[in-house]
C-alpha cells in the first residue's frame, strides 16, 4: 500500500504514474479497439473502470516490453531495418 505525506505527494504520483487510454495507446502504439481487446484478454487491467480507465505506468510498460518481444520473435523482418 502507497502511502503519501502531503497532498502534492498524491498528485504527483499520479501525473507521473497513471496513465488514461490515450496515453497507452501512444505508449503502446496501438488502438483503442486494441487497448479493449487487451483489457478483456486480461493482458491489461485498468485500475478504474467506467467511462474512463485509468492504468499505471509500470504495468503499461512491462506489456509494452512482452509485446515487442512477441512482435521479434513472429515478425522479425518489421526489427532488421
Amino acid at each position: 500500500m502507497y502511502h503519501f505525506e502531503t497532498k502534492k505527494d498524491l498528485v504527483r504520483y499520479i501525473q507521473d504514474q497513471v496513465l488514461t487510454t490515450a496515453e497507452v495507446m501512444e505508449i503502446l502504439g496501438v488502438t483503442r479497439q486494441n487497448i479493449t481487446r487487451l483489457v478483456k484478454k486480461g493482458d491489461l487491467k485498468p485500475i478504474k473502470e467506467g467511462s474512463v480507465k485509468l492504468y499505471l505506468r509500470e504495468e503499461v510498460e512491462e506489456l509494452k516490453t512482452r509485446l515487442e518481444k512477441l512482435r521479434e520473435q513472429f515478425r522479425p523482418y518489421d526489427h532488421n531495418k
